[in-house]
């Protein structure tokens, strides 16, 4: 099942929601630095949803996100920067 995965942007901040049957699930907090770099500041998946890969899916759409908006990711995210060290197919967006 494909969950939900909204973008808010106000501009000088944002996050990633990840719904799950119209639940809040997770979310993937960033800061602008600038105008082509989003620094991903926490990654959250609440307990009752853990296991499920969300954390990965919310990953997924920054990265998606990063590349449609041509700008970089500067990991301070535990997680995030964990996700780059792993995945070298990912890079082009790393900062």
């Amino acid at each position: 099942m494909m969950e939900n995965i909204t973008v808010e942007d106000k501009g000088k901040k944002g996050r990633f929601v990840l719904s799950e049957e119209g639940k809040e699930a997770g979310e993937m907090t960033f800061v602008w630095d600038g105008e082509n770099k989003i620094v991903v500041e926490h990654t959250y998946v609440g307990k009752e949803y853990g296991g499920k890969g969300y954390a990965k899916q919310l990953m997924k759409k920054a990265v998606a996100f990063a590349r449609e908006n041509e700008v970089k990711i500067v990991p301070v995210c535990s997680f995030v920067e964990a996700m780059f060290e792993k995945d070298q197919s990912i890079h082009d967006v790393l900062a």
